[in-house]
C-alpha cells in the first residue's frame, strides 16, 4: 500500500498538506504513528499496521511497541510470538534513559522478553532460558521500577529460579515493592507469605483485598490461595481480616 493510499484511507482530514502528503509521510514518523493510532481506534487495523510499520522503520519506538503487542495478542494480525519477540528486542536496543517519555515502552518490552525467555517460544529459535529471563526482569525491575517485573523477581527468589538462590527474604523485598504499587499478584503472594509466617490476619487481609482488584486470570489463583488460607484460620481471624481488607481497599482508593 502506498503512502498516499494509506493516509487517505486512514483519515479523511489530517494535518498534512494534501499537495505534499507523501513528502510529509516520509519525514514525520511521529505523525504517521498518530495516524496509525487513529486508524486502530476506528477499527481499521490493517491500515494501522501499515502506518505502524512505516513509523517503526523510521525510529518510532511507540509504533514498534504497538506492533509487538498486536502480534503477541493476535490483534488485527495473525498471532505470532516470535515476531513479537523480535519487535520487543529491537525496542530494548534503543538508547532510552530512565525518565524519558519512551521509558514505558522499554520497560514493558523487557518484561515481555523475560516472560518469553522463561518458557521459550515453541517452533522458534527462542528456547527457554530462565537465567536470561531473570536478567530481563531485573533490568525492568531496577532501572524502570516495573511492578510486574518486580513481582516476577519475587517469584524467582521464592522458587530459586533463573540462577538465583531461593530466599524468602529477598522474595519478600521484591514483592513488597510491587505490592506498594498496587500489583494484585504481588499483594496476594506477599499476603500468603505473611500468613505462613504466623501473621494470619494481615496475610488474609492482603489476599482478600488483592482478589478484589485482580485481573480475571489472576483472580482464579488468588482466590484458591485465599480460600486455602481461610480454611486454616480461626473464625475470629477471618472476621478481623475481612474488616482489615475493606480498610486496605479504601486506603488504596484514596
Amino acid at each position: 500500500m502506498s503512502a498516499f493510499v494509506l493516509l487517505t484511507t486512514v483519515v479523511t482530514a489530517s494535518a498534512f498538506d494534501p499537495n505534499s502528503m507523501e513528502r510529509d509521510f516520509e519525514r514525520s514518523p511521529g505523525d504517521v504513528f498518530k495516524l496509525g493510532f487513529s486508524a486502530y481506534k476506528s477499527g481499521h487495523k490493517e491500515e494501522a499496521v501499515e502506518a505502524y510499520r512505516y513509523a517503526a522503520d523510521n525510529g518510532q519506538i511507540g509504533a514498534r511497541w504497538k506492533l509487538a503487542r498486536m502480534y503477541a495478542e493476535g490483534d488485527g494480525v495473525r498471532q505470532d510470538d516470535y515476531a513479537a519477540f523480535k519487535f520487543f528486542h529491537e525496542i530494548i536496543e534503543q538508547d532510552v534513559a530512565p525518565g524519558s517519555p519512551e521509558e514505558s515502552y522499554v520497560s514493558d518490552a523487557l518484561l515481555a522478553l523475560g516472560i518469553y525467555m522463561k518458557k521459550g517460544i515453541p517452533g522458534s529459535p527462542v528456547a527457554a532460558n530462565p537465567s536470561a529471563a531473570q536478567d530481563f526482569f531485573m533490568r525492568a525491575a531496577t532501572t524502570y521500577r516495573n511492578p510486574a517485573a518486580q513481582f516476577e523477581m519475587g517469584k524467582m527468589f521464592l522458587n530459586g529460579e533463573g540462577g538465583v538462590k531461593a530466599s524468602v527474604r529477598q522474595a519478600g523485598r521484591w514483592l513488597q515493592l510491587a505490592a506498594e504499587k498496587g500489583h494484585a499478584g504481588a499483594q496476594a503472594t506477599l499476603g500468603n507469605l505473611l500468613f505462613q509466617s504466623g501473621k494470619m490476619v494481615r496475610g488474609l487481609a492482603m489476599m482478600t483485598a488483592a482478589m478484589e482488584h485482580a485481573s480475571p486470570g489472576d483472580r482464579v489463583w488468588i482466590r484458591r490461595m485465599q480460600e486455602e488460607a481461610f480454611a486454616l484460620a480461626p473464625e475470629t481471624d477471618r472476621r478481623t481480616a475481612i474488616t482489615l481488607a475493606e480498610t486496605l481497599l479504601q486506603n488504596s482508593a484514596q
